[in-house]
């Protein structure tokens, strides 16, 4: 009996010594551009320390930076961070300035000292910065009405609004009505176009807003007017039917101007053949 106990604390004596403490994976998040600080806890390395950074990217360690013998090393460093990375010669503490999404991974540490090998990791996740979602008027409706009578339109109390927000990812999008969640829609690690849509009856007086989101920041789109973009069918289809008009008409004036332009100059040529005549932009 007495034996097992001796070769039982002497096992936890080695574990603790020779292959050192090793801490939980500690969660960091932050936001792309800004800086991050991994703690090594230690409070002072000492000239016989050895504190160890590694990235672990695509399954693979590599060296990032080190202290030895009181001196940096940052190793190949740059090929992946440029001249991001600052490693505290005192405390052993790494951080990295203006970070990019493709920065974000598991980061190991390995603090070396003469009583043994203590292990830390941090789990980095870096998002994107969020746009401030646009809101448009869904006017797919209006041109399905246009067909229907008088009758029937006029019964069309509803209007159909639509949230968006270009290339996002890892993202929740969300319509809200005053502080009350009406609808949300999330995404993943994949770079898309959101889009949600929303219901809202024309000149209504309620508070809608719509917010983009990431586990650490969000944007919200506050300035939705539903007067203005709610009008009814015929005034948006009038307003289009305006501007297809204007459209036209400037066409036209285009292509008359060109025709008056060509024949002019050669109604010129034809009455001096010799050559010398004027082109219409030398009398102008």
């Amino acid at each position: 009996m007495i034996h097992k106990t001796f070769f039982l604390f002497l096992w936890i004596w080695f574990s603790h010594v020779v292959i050192g403490d090793t801490d939980e994976v500690k969660s960091v998040s932050v936001t792309e551009g800004d800086s991050v600080s991994l703690n090594s806890g230690v409070s002072e390395v000492q000239r016989d320390d050895q504190i160890l950074w590694i990235f672990n990217i695509n399954n693979s360690d590599i060296r990032i930076a080190e202290i030895h013998k009181q001196v940096i090393d940052m190793f190949n460093s740059k090929e992946i961070f440029g001249d991001r990375l600052q490693l505290d010669i005192r405390t052993g503490s790494l951080t990295i300035r203006n970070i990019r999404t493709e920065h974000s991974g598991l980061y190991k540490l390995q603090i070396i000292k003469a009583a043994g090998i203590t292990y830390k990791s941090f789990s980095v996740a870096v998002y994107a910065r969020l746009p401030v979602p646009v809101i448009t008027r869904d006017t797919s409706n209006c041109s399905s009405s246009s067909s229907s009578s008088s009758s029937k339109r006029s019964s069309v109390s509803n209007c159909s609004l639509l949230c968006s927000a270009v290339n996002v990812s890892a993202v929740t999008l969300s319509w809200y009505k005053g502080n009350s969640l009406l609808s949300s829609i999330s995404v993943s690690d994949l770079s898309i176009s959101l889009s949600l849509p929303l219901e809202v009856e024309y000149q209504e007086n309620n508070i809608y807003s719509c917010v983009i989101n990431n586990p650490i920041t969000n944007q919200t789109q506050h300035n939705i007017n539903i007067t203005q973009l709610c009008q009814p069918c015929e005034e948006l289809m009038q307003q289009s039917q305006m501007v297809v008009i204007s459209v036209i008409v400037i066409a036209l004036i285009v292509v008359v101007a060109v025709g008056v332009i060509y024949f002019y100059n050669k109604n010129r040529k034809e009455a001096c053949p010799e050559g010398k005549y004027y082109s219409f932009h030398h009398i102008l």
